[in-house]
């Protein structure tokens, strides 16, 4: 069908193009090699695209936006043509130059389009660009025809998720993972039996966005640090390109959406941990890329002097609450949500979405909200790290609108202290437990994202094998990482062959993934702790590629049992609905107990409100209440204290009887036994025992 869109107007050195269309922004495919390119900027005085051809230094076509191709803000042409599997193309803006005024605009620089779906050059994972040559990221047009067939997110309730957090390159490319294709997407796939095996459902995958993991690289003792957390996006709307197996045939996009595919055919979702805080272009002494050449004034937040607010910690801050911006996130988390699948997003340095223009946090910031109510992603789980790096912590209170979960920075402060044998802290432990309801009585547990380590700090091993950070191969003299990690090496630092310093570790691993598995509120697990993988200290590997980072899969067969009680626990908490029950209830349900109570030494006695190391808690479940297969209770007996400890067992009805599940104090080939009051718990240990029918 003709239609005006296939009526060039104008002609330059042989290219024929017209006024295009001013939305979708990026770069379209419409229809036999015609290209729709639609860009914003507020305060450019001119625009033009930049065509080249794949690899070339040079372009092949410079063409001007005339002013009749302008609308409003927006600039848009359709050029005719072109092959996109061959073409690379950018943009160059003029405008004023005035830093103090907000504005740095450079008519030399060539920019990356911000809703460029791919960038050129960044296929190869650390490949060095050649000596002496700026390296200059170019936007690529990629065909969104995958065949999906009947896949779609899936929505799983965010109550039932047990989150396993990973990085795509870490998580393989260690020497024994098994896996044929290393560090890719594809090589996540490779990993699909192994995570069903464990029992998670959800990956929550670092940084995938374009980044340049060559920002800030150097090299110190012999080893090559780069970024390689990825926390410093270059393009927001591109998957990074050398994280694909399959990269060098252009198939980058292809290869990620198959990798969500399998997962999701295997019943699991996949979150992706972006960064909308701050960009890779930093403070004004940093790279002109995109936005900044773009329009400075729009997308920063800006002292009045035309310098860069910092809340983010890396040079810039993004300015979220501007109408355009906030668009730009919508856009950008609709399209992953679209055309990727991905079921959630876990938003870094979430608080600096809540600053308006002068940095100043808002009661009720409009992207938030705008997140929050959007209809796309109506099903798509919304996940804050509730906290930036000037000062703002908002665990508890950030605006949620009924939609946002936290990252529950007070359950991992917490449950480290404890656990070392802070009894002050035993208070505030109950209210881990339940779900946080001091923290989320206005919304329900599921707000509450309950985790004892992450990417960011020490392994799970290494909180109980370390007092210090041993950050020294970073290069920065051991000042960089967090100093309060509320860890215990167990009366050793570091690796050690003491039989009773090793067991007592694996003492305090279970205990903490025990208590992290019975508590209410969403479970999430950092990759490797199942197996007790360590970073040898470090607690900020953001640029360590190698052996520091990269799971070491010899620990699990080293670490057998480990893992088997990860798994134990995870089943134990899939089988019972009671511990993943969102809404707060302390009352008594249909089988006559509380749904939840706490005991000390003796069954039904127990001071809640002072110091303790020893106690025991238990969950009340029914078939009429919680969709039950049958009425059962599931009681956790914890000692913290360095020497034995009994606890006296509630009498369950007639017809039950407990049975202990899993005990810490033995570590191998634990098998199920009936138990009788009172339990005896052996120093730090903790036990967990069913009674049913």
């Amino acid at each position: 069908m003709k239609t005006m869109d296939n009526y060039p107007t104008h002609e330059l050195g042989g290219i024929l193009y017209r006024s295009g269309h001013v939305s979708p922004f990026g770069a379209t495919i419409l229809y036999e090699n015609a290209i729709n390119f639609s860009v914003f900027s507020k305060h450019a005085t001119s625009c033009e695209l930049v065509l080249y051809h794949r690899g070339e230094e040079e372009p092949f076509a410079v063409i001007p936006f005339s002013e009749e191709f302008r609308i409003g803000n927006v600039y848009s042409m359709i050029v005719y043509g072109l092959d996109y599997e061959e073409l690379e193309y950018g943009y160059r803006f003029d405008g004023p130059i005035d830093p103090q005024g907000g504005h740095r605009f450079d008519y030399r620089k060539t920019l990356l389009d911000p809703y460029a779906k791919m960038v050129a050059g960044r296929e190869r994972w650390g490949e060095l660009p050649a000596s002496g040559r700026e390296f200059v990221h170019r936007g690529k047009v990629i065909p969104e025809d995958f065949d999906w067939e009947t896949d779609k997110p899936l929505e799983l309730p965010l109550r039932d998720l047990v989150i396993y957090e990973a990085h795509v390159r870490g998580l393989t490319m260690g020497a024994e993972s098994g896996v044929k294709y290393k560090g890719s997407f594809a090589g996540l796939v490779e990993k699909i039996p192994y995570l069903k095996e464990l029992g998670v459902n959800c990956v929550e995958l670092l940084p995938i966005f374009e980044f340049d993991e060559l920002e800030n690289n150097r090299v110190v003792d012999g080893e090559r640090l780069v970024n390689y957390w990825g926390y410093s996006t270059v393009d927001f709307f591109a998957p990074k390109a050398g994280y694909a197996a399959s990269s060098m045939r252009g198939l980058a996009s292809e290869e990620l959406k198959n990798t969500i595919k399998q997962f999701h055919r295997s019943g699991i979702e996949v979150m992706l941990d972006v960064v909308f805080n701050h960009t890779a272009e930093g403070n004004e002494k940093g790279p002109c890329i995109s936005f900044r050449g773009i329009d400075n004034k729009t997308y920063y937040l800006l002292t009045p002097e035309g310098y860069y607010y910092n809340f983010s910690g890396c040079g810039n801050t993004m300015n979220c609450n501007n109408a355009v911006v906030r668009n730009f996130i919508l856009d950008c988390l609709r399209y992953w949500v679209s055309v990727y699948h991905i079921d959630g997003f876990r938003f870094d340095l979430a608080s600096i979405l809540s600053r308006d223009a002068n940095g100043a946090p808002m009661s009720s910031p409009p992207v938030l909200e705008s997140l929050a109510q959007d209809p796309v992603l109506g099903k798509t789980k919304l996940i804050a790290e509730a906290w930036d790096a000037g000062g703002l912590y908002q665990v508890g209170s950030f605006p949620a609108w009924g939609r946002w979960a936290e990252w529950n920075g007070k359950y991992r402060d917490c449950l480290r202290r404890f656990l070392k044998g802070e009894a002050e802290c035993g208070p505030e432990m109950l209210m881990r437990i339940q779900g946080s309801p001091d923290l989320y009585a206005n919304r329900n547990a599921e707000a509450s994202i309950n985790f004892v380590t992450c990417h960011d700090g020490f392994t799970l091993n290494d909180l109980v094998s370390y007092n210090d950070k041993h950050n020294e191969g970073n290069g920065e003299a051991n000042c960089d990482g967090a100093n309060d990690n509320n860890s215990w090496n167990c009366g050793v630092e570091g690796v050690t062959d003491d039989a009773e310093v090793n067991a007592l570790r694996v003492r305090q691993i279970k205990n903490a993934v025990a208590l992290l598995l019975l508590s209410r509120g969403v479970p999430m697990i950092l990759a490797g702790d199942e197996f007790r993988n360590s970073q040898g200290g470090n607690n900020n590997a953001y640029c360590q590629d190698n052996a520091i980072s990269w799971l070491d899969w010899g620990d699990l067969e080293r670490n057998r049992s480990t893992f088997e009680f990860f798994k134990r626990m995870i089943e134990l908490r899939k089988a019972h609905p009671v511990l993943r029950r969102a809404q707060f209830y302390s009352g008594v349900n249909s089988s006559g107990y509380p749904e939840v109570s706490f005991h000390g030494e003796r069954a039904w006695v127990f001071d809640a409100m002072n110091p303790f190391h020893t106690f025991g808690f238990m969950f009340a479940e029914t078939v009429a209440d919680h969709g039950a297969e049958q009425d059962c209770f599931i009681y956790c007996g914890v000692n913290t204290y360095w020497e034995e400890r009994t606890l006296e067992l509630p009498i369950v009805p007639a017809g039950m009887q407990w049975r202990k599940v899993a005990y810490t104090f033995e570590e191998e080939n634990y098998e199920e036994a009936a138990a009788e009051s009172p339990i005896a718990l052996m120093p730090r240990s903790l036990m967990v025992l069913v009674a049913k029918r």
